[in-house]
């Protein structure tokens, strides 16, 4: 072979042996990614052409699959419209997209998850059409309905747990949307929908319960600042500085409490009656005396900080250690720097009905077959310990009073004990106060607890207490 065949033959073969390996790589060793990518549209064709898993609440499907004749096969389905959607997301041939449990929970329902290798197996040889598996949630629907009926169309959140799993019975954001709008083969239809609710003001898809955006939580907050305080040796009937205004070191800004006097006026009280007349000065005087980095400590132990999936993702609560005294002062009560979800404030209030023990939240109860016979159930599983069951107990205690003789009536529920912390966040620029509401039926084994948010609501005790109240009847049947 002369010198120039041989450089070419040279070339060739590398380039042949070159492809071969680019060929492997991709459908080896990057094929799982590739699948995986959301932007990948045989990805989703091949969905489509999948019988895909329902996604269920209490034995009844909240999306679903349905047979349709195009080339995708099947058109996935929400029959109750907007009240899960920011539980289910939407799964969308038309963006390119999925999004909630479609998407966490999305190599279960459309049948790739390796729990599922046995249903695959026997597809091959019965020959049967394949499906993908089922979720089903820990969601409660009549406390699910109340917490959505209870917003009605106001801008806000609720999420409801019960402390001694952590299972998310209500997880409402509103205004939501109707995820059938965006599911549609119609690609005009589609983007349009998406097109209207992606600019609209109110912002339909953030999910203002997971943390889509963070909020002040006003005295919802008092609960952590008032552990923290007990941590530290103090308790319900200890004497506290209770100054009808304070003005923390450092700044002539005047902290007020929202009543005025508290207590009878002579500057000292019981933590109990601080705590149930809620008194920001009080409050305020023992974050600068507990020091920032214990503050910031407790609200960590409690999940603040801290990466969460349930499987959907929480934006973690944030409280930054205060760089001054005048800054640490608001954050104690609430304000400035401290900025909260409804589920993080939800598992504040299921801690405390937990006796100090706090369970990670979790959405998914039960991966399902093809033919929903269960496959796996979700443990629940401890998040933290924040507390001492003493310091539940004063704080319980505490948060019973709020509700029947304090800031919270609004909670009562006859013939049962409730226990809660109102909170009234104000918010600057003209607008109202967020409103908050946070609590638990108090018994020696709390059934729910209960966060509830209401943006530019107003006074918590009036916009987000009675929500609370009718979530917690929905869970314990009153």
């Amino acid at each position: 072979m002369n010198p120039p065949l041989r450089k070419l033959s040279t070339v060739v073969a590398i380039m042949f042996v070159t492809l071969m390996l680019a060929v492997t790589y991709i459908q080896f060793f990057k094929a799982p990614e590739l699948n995986a990518d959301s932007r990948n549209v045989r990805t989703l064709y091949r969905e489509y052409g999948t019988n895909r898993g329902p996604v269920i609440v209490a034995g009844q499907p909240i999306a679903q699959s349905e047979p349709i004749d195009d080339a995708y096969q099947f058109l996935r389905k929400y029959p109750n419209g907007d009240l899960y959607a920011h539980i289910t997301g939407f799964f969308s041939i038309a963006h390119n997209s999925m999004t909630g449990i479609e998407r966490s929970e999305n190599p279960v329902l459309g049948g790739s998850d390796s729990s599922l290798a046995a249903s695959r197996i026997q597809d091959l040889f019965t020959g049967r059409q394949p499906q993908g598996g089922g979720v089903s949630l820990t969601i409660n629907p009549v406390a699910q309905k109340a917490a959505s009926d209870g917003l009605g169309n106001r801008r806000g959140a609720v999420v409801a747990i019960e402390p001694s799993t952590g299972k998310i019975l209500a997880l409402v954001s509103k205004p939501s949307f109707d995820p059938n709008l965006i599911a549609t083969h119609n690609r005009e239809q589609a983007k349009n929908a998406w097109t209207s609710l992606q600019e609209a003001e109110n912002k339909p898809f953030l999910n203002r319960a997971l943390g889509g955006d963070l909020y002040s939580p006003g005295s919802v907050f008092k609960v952590v600042t008032a552990a923290a305080m007990i941590e530290n040796g103090m308790n319900p009937d200890s004497v506290v500085d209770s100054p009808t205004t304070w003005t923390p070191p450092g700044t002539s800004s005047e902290i007020r409490n929202n009543e005025g006097n508290c207590g009878d006026g002579s500057g000292k009280s019981s933590l109990r009656t601080a705590f149930v007349e809620s008194c920001n000065t009080t409050f305020a005087i023992a974050g600068v005396n507990l020091g920032a980095e214990k503050l910031t400590q407790t609200a960590e132990s409690f999940g603040f900080h801290k990466d969460l999936s349930i499987p959907l993702f929480v934006r973690p609560s944030v409280l930054p250690i205060a760089k001054d005294k005048p800054t640490l002062a608001m954050d104690a009560f609430g304000q400035r720097d401290v900025l909260a979800s409804p589920i993080q404030m939800a598992m504040v209030a299921a801690t405390v009905a937990n006796h100090g023990i706090e369970m990670k939240p979790y959405l998914v109860d039960q991966i399902l077959s093809p033919d929903l016979e269960t496959i796996s159930e979700t443990k629940p599983e401890e998040f933290g310990n924040p507390i001492s069951k003493e310091t539940a107990s004063h704080l319980a205690s505490m948060m019973v009073d709020v509700v029947e003789k304090g800031t919270g009536t609004s909670a009562r529920i006859n013939g049962v004990s409730v226990a809660g912390k109102t909170g009234t966040a104000q918010v600057g620029g003209g607008r109202d106060a967020h409103s908050w509401f946070i609590g638990f039926d108090a018994n020696n084994s709390s059934k729910v607890a209960v966060a509830v948010f209401v943006e530019n609501g107003g006074y918590g005790n009036s916009a987000a207490a009675p929500v609370a109240r009718d979530v917690i009847k929905a869970v314990i049947g009153k």
